[in-house]
């Protein structure tokens, strides 16, 4: 690495040409910068691979561009951020190199599959990286129809459709932290990943995924809807339902690889509503179980031993569900009659359960016919019972933390959002205020939150420095998880430690795990 003299720029040597980063703070930022080419043409729906080298310095100053998406309210977007399919960018915040390797987090960003970038503003890594002196990794990965459509059911001997590309990125986007963060700072053999939602989803596949073994050495999954991987028959109709949108005959496939990017975005947005309207609790476009690259359902990986034997943080929110009723969002079922919808289409996919497992499940909410109890069956079908399942069996051969996101502000509580999907974001990352219009604080709370979000980052940070989420600071001890207590952890404006808080739920839905094929 060099220091340009002629300003406070640091210049990496990395894997495919030298690149410049900037000051962000205390910490400097390399911004954009390729780990694989642009998906495009011939490798478009293919396997991602390495970018061409470049010569001289590349300026890493601004994010690269995010990856093709629909314009959906759920993801807040800086309107100026650019789109393309050359999306493959990898950003690292790191503190000045001093010989001394640091250990890594890299983030995975969520937005069910079809949505997000690494470029929110709520997931800058400055602050993180300075208060954990961490090297700290983001990227962009392909999501919609662009990465996560499974065409390998048209896949002929002269053109071969690949599965899982967005999850192929991931893995490419590791590899790269692998071969280059040493020269950033970084210990390529301390690496923790943690993400949210589908970027937890990614994880607790990713840990079950031959593929990257080995590129991960801990992991923090946040609200991860770990069932929501589906086989490939299913992949096969939602493919053959997007070439009938796109009006493409399976003998015109190739016409697939040309359309312009934005095209193909429309017909998977078309999908992305109709999917889950038609069958609730269902994703159009999410991982797929080819037995290759994913060869098993991930939660029945985890129940068979297969995961890899890393440490791992696990949880859900308190009211997952409310922010999707807010956004009257299709992506999750949120009335009594979808929500039974949904439970009754998971029995048929599995005829082998008994009868009286779903009359359980139902006997578990009372008010399951009023707006409270729907969203309540919604939550733990799509999250919480997931990350039941995979810490019960994770916490049998690796140590395994479970918590529960219980903090919400009086403004959230007061509309009736609570601690909803994703609001933990800006207490992990410390970046609050990074919505246009931000209602969070409208009726104060900020010092408790921003002393909750102290909490959080200090036992995150340790876990990817120790392996173990002590905040170091005379906060409650989190024990870890395991069958017998099930200890975890209520975070709110004081922490609690609680065995089983979930006990009468958990019993009503059993070990087996309900989900779609």
């Amino acid at each position: 690495m060099e220091v340009d003299k002629s300003g406070d720029t640091l210049v990496v040597r990395a894997r495919d040409g030298d690149v410049r980063g900037y000051p962000e703070g205390d910490v400097y930022a390399w911004k954009g910068i390729p780990f694989a080419a642009a998906p495009v043409g011939d490798l478009r729906f293919r396997a991602p691979v390495p970018p061409a080298p470049w010569e001289g310095v590349r300026d890493c100053v601004d994010f690269g561009p995010m990856a093709p998406q629909g314009h959906g309210t759920a993801v807040p977007i800086d309107a100026g951020l650019e789109m393309d399919e050359d999306c493959l960018s990898v950003n690292v915040w790191a503190p000045r190199p001093d010989g001394t390797p640091r250990p890594v987090m890299v983030w995975i960003h969520g937005g069910a599959y079809c949505l997000g970038t690494a470029a929110q503003g709520i997931y800058n890594g400055r602050i993180l990286s300075t208060l954990g002196d961490v090297v700290l990794v983001s990227f962009n990965y392909r999501v919609g129809a662009l990465g996560f459509l499974d065409l390998s059911s048209f896949s002929t001997a002269e053109r071969v459709f690949e599965t899982n590309c967005g999850l192929r990125d991931q893995v490419a986007a590791l590899a790269w932290v692998r071969d280059n963060i040493a020269s950033f700072g970084g210990d390529p053999d301390e690496v923790t990943v943690f993400g949210e939602s589908s970027g937890a989803g990614s994880i607790t596949t990713l840990m079950t995924c031959p593929s990257a073994e080995g590129l991960f050495h801990r992991a923090i999954a946040q609200s991860p809807p770990a069932t929501s991987v589906y086989g490939s028959e299913r992949a096969a109709t939602v493919a053959k339902q997007f070439l009938d949108i796109l009006e493409v005959e399976p003998g015109q496939i190739d016409t697939l690889l040309h359309l312009p990017y934005r095209t193909v975005i429309e017909a998977s947005d078309t999908l992305v509503n109709e999917v889950p309207t038609r069958i609730p609790g269902t994703l159009a476009m999410a991982p797929v179980v080819d037995r290759d690259f994913l060869p098993r359902y991930p939660v029945a990986a985890f129940q068979k031993g297969y995961s890899h034997r890393i440490p791992l943080i696990i949880g859900s929110n308190k009211d997952e569900s409310s922010i999707f009723k807010f956004m009257k969002s299709p992506l999750l079922p949120v009335t009594s009659d979808s929500v039974q919808e949904m439970l009754r289409a998971i029995a048929t996919d599995h005829p082998e359960l008994p009868a009286a497992r779903l009359a359980d499940i139902l006997s578990a909410y009372p008010d399951r016919g009023k707006a409270k109890g729907a969203l309540a069956m919604s939550r733990d079908a799509a999250f919480r019972m997931p990350a039941l399942w995979v810490a019960d069996a994770h916490s049998r051969h690796s140590p395994t933390w479970m918590y529960r996101f219980d903090q919400a502000t009086p403004m959230l509580k007061a509309a009736r959002i609570g601690a909803g999907h994703a609001t933990e974001l800006p207490y992990v990352f410390g970046n609050f205020d990074t919505l246009n219009i931000d209602p969070t604080f409208w009726l104060g709370g900020r010092k408790t939150a921003l002393e909750v979000s102290g909490r959080i980052q200090r036992r995150w940070l340790a876990f990817a420095r120790h392996g173990v989420p002590a905040a170091l600071d005379g906060s409650k001890h989190w024990a870890p998880y395991d069958e017998e207590n099930r200890s975890t952890l209520l975070i709110d404006g004081a922490d609690t430690l609680v065995k089983d808080p979930d006990h009468e739920m958990r019993i009503a839905w059993g070990n087996d795990v309900m989900g779609f094929n």
